[in-house]
């Protein structure tokens, strides 16, 4: 079970990272800059929980390999929602809703924890356009559910072949 969690973040991860190359190859459209997140577990790891904002925070050595490490790392933990939610039988039989409420539902860890700490409020409140960054947060969010549905859907494909 641990080796298919592990699959299903991973895979829903990407899922995130293709999507967020597509609105910015495709549309221009920027998303989070992983070295910023590097930067704040960096911080993290020193004691530091709170920056006013994060972009003018020191840079860290080595923040933004961090900050894929930290994103993936997410990811993967995030996916072992679903059997510890809906049980194991959900990996041996995967539905697109329990996938999705999972996903849409890590959009709380940014709003509240992420956002405030790196200095731009509660669900990005102190951004110039507060309710676009909101969007954005649920749609990247809500193809991490479906990455974690179309990935337990090709676990479960791949079994059955």
């Amino acid at each position: 079970m641990v080796i298919e969690i592990l699959v299903l973040g991973f895979g829903a991860t990407l899922a995130m990272d293709l999507w967020r190359l597509l609105l910015q190859k495709g549309f221009g459209v920027n998303s989070l800059d992983l070295g910023l997140l590097g930067r704040w577990v960096g911080y993290l790891f020193r004691g530091q929980l709170l920056h006013r904002p994060i972009g003018k925070s020191i840079p860290l050595k080595g923040e933004l390999a961090l900050g894929w490490i930290s994103h993936y790392a997410i990811g993967l933990t995030f996916a072992a929602l679903l059997p510890l939610l809906f049980g194991k039988s959900w990996l041996l039989s995967p539905t697109a809703l329990p996938a999705l409420a999972i996903g849409v539902a890590t959009v709380l860890a940014p709003w509240f924890i992420m956002q405030p700490a790196m200095g731009i409020g509660i669900a990005a409140a102190q951004t110039p356009s507060p309710w676009r960054v909101r969007v954005r947060n649920l749609a990247i969010h809500t193809v991490y559910g479906l990455g974690l549905y179309g990935t337990a859907a090709i676990l479960n494909l791949r079994k059955t072949l």
